[in-house]
Order: C-alpha cells, then structure tokens, then sequence
C-alpha cells in the first residue's frame, strides 16, 4: 500500500522556474557573471546554496560573497514568486485525487519553508498537504535522500511505502535514493534525456496522471 505522496514544488506544483532563472541572471549579472537560461536548467534541482557553488565553479567572482548571492537571489524570487507564480498543469488535480482516496500528502523541496508556504498558500493548497518540509533544515540538500526521508518520517511513512513526484534529474536522484516509488514529470526540453529513466513511471504532464497509472504504481509496491 501506499502511505503518503511526496511532492517536489518548483516546476511540478508551481510554475517558478522561469522566476528563479531570471532572477538568478539578475543577481549575477552585478558580478560580471554571464548566466543563462540554459546554464541554469543544467542546475534544476539544486538549492540555492549548491547553485551558487555550482556557478561559482563555472565563473569565479569577487566583490560578493557566496552568502550575499544567494541571500540575494532568495530574497527577489521570493517576492517574485508571491505576486507571480502559477500553478503548473494538473497539479491541483493530481493534488486532490490523493487527498479524496484518503492518502496523506507532503511537500519535500529544496526551498526554504517561508517560500514552499507562500507557494502553498497562493495556489490554495495548503489544507491539503498534512506537511511541507524543506531540505535546507537536513544536513544535506537535494540530490540526497534526505529531504524525501524527513518528510516520510513526519508522516509515520516507510520510505518504501512512498510515492514521490519529481520534475528534475537531481530531485529524482533524491526520491530514488531514498528508496521511493517516482513519477518523473520532466520539461519538454529534457523529457527524453536517460537520467529519468530511473522513474518508475515518466509522464509528461500531471494532467496526464490518471487512475490507471495510479493502478500501475500499486502494482510494482505490492
């Protein structure tokens, strides 16, 4: 059986990775750094920390440090974020088809909790989901396990006995690695490259997930 659902939010439930790529280009660009949209889909996935470093390997700067960028970065597209974001396709729906069958629902990002509430609250899913719980209060963030395994522990869940949506390479990695059952749900600039193919399910849209695929996620956890 199935003991709760686990869902990543940027770019599955909410339509913000184009907010976190333009502010990412803003901040970077008072240091010189040349980022663009197709660097930053190469760091989907990351938190904000790791992304800092992530680019601070690629293109070494100076005048700021590693924490005045990334404070930077979260501060703008927090406020962006709140006045701007929608809902990505299906996820209210998807949302509530777990809700009326009687399955507890997590949120498991690598946002921080003042952004995954905002999200929650401006999509209008918050009575929804029993917890929401943000990488950035585990040791580690995303691509490991531990996000998925804090959240699954606050629901009284196996990690087994889990299922975890996820829309990037490094977010997958987390939920695989934490021993879940994973619908990938990648950009259509990504949705065949091999690194989702450890889903046990890839759709391309949560408006494509239905009961069937449903029935066919029970059937590889009995």
């Amino acid at each position: 059986m199935i003991q709760a659902v686990l869902f990543d939010m940027d770019g599955l439930l909410v339509d913000s990775e184009p907010i976190w790529q333009d502010v990412a280009i803003e901040v970077f660009k008072t240091v010189d750094v040349p980022l663009t949209v197709e660097i930053c889909q190469q760091a989907t996935g990351l938190g904000t920390a790791e992304f800092v470093k992530y680019i601070y390997q690629r293109f070494p700067w100076k005048h700021k440090s590693h924490e005045q960028i990334g404070k930077e970065i979260l501060d703008m597209a927090h406020d962006r974020i709140g006045s701007e974001a929608k809902e990505m396709p299906g996820a209210s729906e998807t949302v509530r088809f777990f809700h009326e069958i009687g399955i507890p629902l997590g949120v498991a990002s690598a946002s921080p909790m003042v952004i995954i509430e905002t999200v929650l609250s401006r999509l209008h899913l918050r009575p929804y989901f029993q917890v929401w719980h943000s990488a950035l209060l585990e040791t580690r963030n995303k691509p490991f396990p531990d996000v998925y395994l804090g959240a699954a522990r606050q629901l009284n869940a196996e990690p087994s006995n889990c299922l975890a949506f996820e829309d990037s390479g490094n977010g997958l990695r987390s939920a695989v690695a934490a021993g879940m059952l994973t619908v990938a749900v990648p950009a259509t600039y990504e949705y065949d490259d091999a690194k989702f193919d450890q889903a046990s399910v890839k759709i391309p849209s949560l408006r494509s997930f239905d009961q069937n695929i449903f029935n066919t996620l029970l059937q590889k956890i009995i």
